[in-house]
């Protein structure tokens, strides 16, 4: 049975249970691939959110069984003083979906009604401008073909301590500590007044923002799969039944014995 949460009350999925149902999920992912290679069907899914709302853990768990060459993470650093002089829009375009690829953007567009617009890196004009101006551009884009979904990713001012002083801690996580996230700490209302106005401006009926409730990491996963399978419609693609053939044993030889002498990698475990 599973346990009840301290921290809400809310039941909390044990290991195995969240792994069982994030196989048949991801064994779902794989048959939307095969339809979107089928098809030549292109989706862009952007993911957005406060810092450790869990962006990096759900795009992985959407991902980690699937090919990387049709589901493709686009996870962009900060732009050189090259990509400051071009539109601004330009550096996340060229890495748009061709036929048969859906890519994932982990942040995107959006950092300029994020952190770009609460940490002063754009003036208010030009957070005006993209407020202004995005919907039409996502329109474009939609009207192009396709398919876009947008995620916001919402966890709560208690949790987001929580992970941020877990990531303090840990060695293996300190690592996801940026120099944006402690600021972002500080400015808790300042990024929720932020995500208002983006919502407000760019919740539109050609691209609305799906919001997901972060705070349980893996039910956070599963129901962001979930959701993305029934936004996209597919098909199980039938496939040919594949038989091994038989090793030839033409030119054989001693394989093994000819690679004596080579360095080999220690054996330690």
């Amino acid at each position: 049975m599973s346990k009840k949460s301290k921290s809400n009350g809310e039941t909390k999925l044990k290991g195995k249970e969240y792994l069982k149902e994030l196989r048949k999920l991801q064994v779902e992912l794989c048959h939307l691939q095969e339809w979107v290679k089928h098809k030549g069907l292109r989706a862009i899914i952007v993911f957005e959110g406060r810092d450790a709302a869990g962006k990096g853990g759900t795009i992985r768990a959407l991902t980690e069984r699937v090919s990387p060459r049709v589901f493709r993470v686009v996870a962009l650093p900060a732009p050189s003083d090259r990509e400051k002089s071009q539109m601004y829009m330009q550096r996340y375009m060229q890495h748009f979906p061709a036929a048969g690829e859906i890519v994932i953007f982990d942040r995107s567009w959006y950092n300029r009604a994020g952190v770009e617009y609460v940490m002063g890196f754009c003036s208010k004009e030009q957070h005006r401008l993209f407020l202004e101006r995005c919907p039409e551009i996502e329109k474009y884009i939609v009207d192009g073909g396709i398919k876009l979904i947008k995620v916001w990713l919402e966890s709560s001012d208690k949790e987001q301590k929580r992970r941020f002083e877990a990531r303090m801690e840990d060695p293996l996580r300190q690592w996801k500590l940026s120099p944006m996230d402690l600021p972002s700490r500080s400015k808790w209302f300042e990024y929720s007044r932020a995500r208002d106005l983006m919502l407000d401006a760019t919740d539109t009926k050609w691209a609305p923002w799906h919001i997901l409730r972060s705070d349980d990491k893996k039910r956070a996963r599963l129901n962001c799969i979930r959701h993305i399978l029934n936004l996209i419609p597919y098909k199980k693609v039938p496939r040919e039944k594949i038989k091994l053939p038989k090793r030839s044993m033409k030119g054989a030889y001693d394989d093994q014995a000819a690679l004596k002498g080579r360095k080999f990698v220690a054996e330690k475990y």
